[in-house]
């Protein structure tokens, strides 16, 4: 519990004191977002063009870091394969998610790297996880709610299964991340979640069968993410004074993905993350309406924008999809929490 706390904190005290100084950087060097100008309407947010992007660095840099800062009470805690791994995840959709809006800056446009380019590397990189979690980590290759199910994938067919959970889980995000706090605020509360999930599989190897310093080093991560999405926090919420782009978006969003992939809990991730998945929802189904039936089923694209248009303030929008985010956090760990009463029951 203290090394976790101890990531957390150092995490915390990373993004909330570099963040700063990362906007003076971005802003010395005319790095700032370049907001959608396509759809029916103005973008309710075309007034913040021009504000610092990228600020995804921060929160990479102070996961590793407090990553990192939680070892240090070594030989207590050990560095772990599915530690790493998930390090390694982080790290590389951060490179990704940084070449995609540095090209986006550099062409002043929305745009960044054509779709097949950011899906290739975001392939590429999830692929290799998925490598180095069923090579040495040591994962369960079944299909896993709260916990393994019987229904074998087998080697190839989990890792299929893998990079499918990491491509849409990091979509998810990146679709989340369009106003004022909205994906750091409820990211971090899935993380708080995992923080929950990863220590109790520490707690009780004897019910999950982890390796208990490769649960606590999952628990670490998380914990790290969790501070590093509040320190950013602090500097992202309405009004922002730095976004986090796909810098941030993407390896968050792998880090969701891989938390739930190392922790046997994949097919709660959904739930855990179900503001993503709402986003992502409205998404498909007003493309699906429109292409099909050449009519929008909300006034633009993700939700959060058709609130907005509707004439919430972006606060409040918001706050209420915070609201919501963690009560599917909150349902996600106790249905957890109940599977694990009720198999210390038997």
């Amino acid at each position: 519990m203290i090394a976790m706390l101890m990531a957390a904190a150092a995490a915390f005290v990373v993004a909330i004191g570099t963040t700063p100084l990362l906007i003076r950087s971005l802003r010395r060097r005319g790095i700032g977002a370049h907001i959608r100008d396509d759809g029916p309407v103005e973008h309710p947010h075309a007034a913040k063009a021009g504000t610092p992007t990228m600020g995804g660095i921060a929160i990479v840099g102070a996961m590793i870091v407090g990553f990192l800062f939680g070892h240090i009470r070594r030989p207590t805690v050990a560095f772990t394969t599915p530690g790493w791994s998930l390090v390694a995840l982080v790290v590389g959709l951060g490179v990704v998610g940084f070449v995609d809006d540095y090209l986006g800056v550099r062409a002043q446009r929305n745009l960044g790297l054509r779709k097949r380019g950011k899906t290739a590397g975001i392939l590429i990189v999830a692929a290799v996880f998925a490598w180095l979690a069923i090579s040495y980590a040591g994962v369960s290759t079944e299909l896993s709610f709260t916990r393994p199910l019987g229904i074998d994938l087998g080697r190839i067919g989990w890792m299929v299964f893998a990079v499918l959970v990491i491509y849409a889980t990091t979509n998810a995000v990146n679709l989340t991340d369009g106003l004022d706090g909205l994906a750091a605020g409820s990211s971090a509360f899935t993380f708080g979640a995992f923080m929950i999930i990863a220590f109790t599989e520490f707690r009780h190897p004897e019910i999950y069968g982890f390796l208990p310093a490769h649960a606590l080093d999952a628990a670490m991560v998380a914990a790290a993410a969790l501070g590093a999405c509040a320190g950013f926090l602090w500097w992202n919420a309405a009004p922002a004074r730095i976004f986090m782009g796909d810098t941030g978006a993407l390896p968050i969003g792998g880090a969701m993905a891989g938390l739930a992939l190392l922790t046997n809990t994949a097919l709660l991730l959904p739930l855990l993350a179900g503001l993503a998945v709402i986003e992502t929802v409205s998404v498909v189904a007003q493309i699906v309406s429109f292409r099909g039936f050449h009519r929008r089923v909300l006034r633009m694209a993700p939700i959060h924008h058709h609130f907005e248009l509707g004439g919430w303030s972006e606060f409040t929008v918001t706050v209420r999809f915070w609201l919501f985010a963690a009560i599917c956090v909150a349902l996600g760990v106790g249905i957890f929490y109940a599977d694990f009463l009720r198999f210390g029951l038997e």
